[in-house]
């Protein structure tokens, strides 16, 4: 069991071997230790910094594209409400121009017709007075014929102009 049970020299070696290493460790590897552990915290405190600004910005840079997203929505929108504003004008434009050269067109075609008709009814009374006159020619030639007819015609013509009668 002697190995279980170690003598007094061996811990006395043991522990003091234990305060040196202790007194170096505290005097030279305690210092280095806590400050490569205080530069890790420090490193780790600035990436969260960092990361917070970097999310704000994240965040302002959302709320901006918001803002213009919006923006571009709402000028779309007018620019659809003003495109179709000068469609509605255009159409209306449209219908009254044609509604002006319908209107040109119906009274050209009256006039037209008006003309028409005039000329239709001065060829008729041209044609009727053509044939009146050929009637009464062969009617005077046929009763002229005869001087005492001629005689009557010309006394009742002369009746005719008389004043008075």
């Amino acid at each position: 069991m002697e190995l279980f049970t170690p003598d007094f020299g061996l811990v006395f070696w043991m522990f003091v071997c234990f305060a040196v290493l202790f007194f170096l460790l505290w005097k030279f590897a305690w210092p280095a230790i806590m400050k490569g552990v205080d530069s890790r915290a420090e490193l780790i405190d600035q990436g969260v910094l960092y990361a917070q600004q970097a999310k704000e910005q994240l965040d302002s840079a959302k709320l901006q594209a918001e803002k213009f997203e919006d923006e571009a929505r709402a000028r779309q929108a007018e620019i659809l409400r003003e495109a179709d504003r000068m469609k509605s004008q255009i159409i209306e434009e449209a219908r009254t121009e044609a509604a002006r050269e319908a209107k040109k067109e119906m009274d050209a075609a009256k006039v037209a017709i008006e003309q028409a008709r005039k000329e239709a009814q001065q060829s008729f009374r041209n044609e009727v007075s053509a044939f009146a006159l050929d009637i009464a020619q062969k009617v005077v030639r046929t009763e002229l014929a005869d001087p005492a007819a001629q005689a009557r015609l010309v006394d009742s013509i002369l009746d005719q102009m008389e004043p008075g009668k």
